[in-house]
């Protein structure tokens, strides 16, 4: 009987595993970003950091002035994200105070079955200053295919104006600056204090 329990479990992890991999597949590099709206940011330093339009109910991510937006994937539940949270809030800092890159690279935050009261919830926790989004029916994580949390998606403008994936990363990250380095790198974005 053991042997059988095993042998489920066993058959369950790997199906799991082989699931999430294939989702996180369907948000790659040299793809568009998958087209999804977020509820335009009723405060005055949100409106300002994004550059949206405050006339707008919603907006997209191509409506972000920006050259380069980084997308965080987190829940207020994953403790991965909660770990990392820090780590991001860095990384948010160091690009603000990066003459080069303040203004050119933005830095947003869905949180995945999270509603607004959660999302807001984890913003006051952790202190982020960045604008975060809910997600609270899934939709936006059904469209970038159920990735694990936390789960980072670099976007830039394309030929035709549309938002194309150039990098995704899933799970922390080891340093701020080799991250945004990648970012830099991968992006073709110049950077640097």
């Amino acid at each position: 009987m053991l042997k059988k329990v095993f042998t489920w479990v066993l058959l369950g992890f790997v199906l799991a595993v082989s699931m999430g991999q294939a989702a996180s597949d369907v948000i790659s590099p040299q793809n568009p970003l998958p087209l999804f709206e977020l509820s335009t940011p009723q405060d005055p330093a949100g409106l300002a950091y994004l550059g949206v339009d405050a006339k707008n109910a919603k907006f997209s991510v191509g409506d972000i002035d920006a050259d380069v937006v980084i997308i965080e994937i987190f829940s207020m539940y994953c403790p991965f994200c909660q770990l990392e949270a820090p780590k991001v809030n860095t990384l948010f800092n160091r690009i603000v105070e990066d003459k080069a890159l303040a203004g050119r690279v933005k830095l947003i935050g869905i949180g995945v079955g999270n509603s607004d009261y959660e999302v807001d919830y984890f913003r006051k926790s952790y202190q982020i200053d960045f604008p975060l989004f809910s997600d609270g029916d899934f939709t936006i994580h059904k469209a970038f295919g159920e990735v694990r949390t936390p789960f980072f998606v670099g976007v830039k403008r394309g030929a035709e104006g549309q938002s194309i994936v150039f990098f995704t990363h899933l799970g922390g990250f080891e340093s701020v600056e080799g991250f945004l380095a990648e970012i830099i790198k991968t992006s073709g974005i110049k950077g640097g204090k």
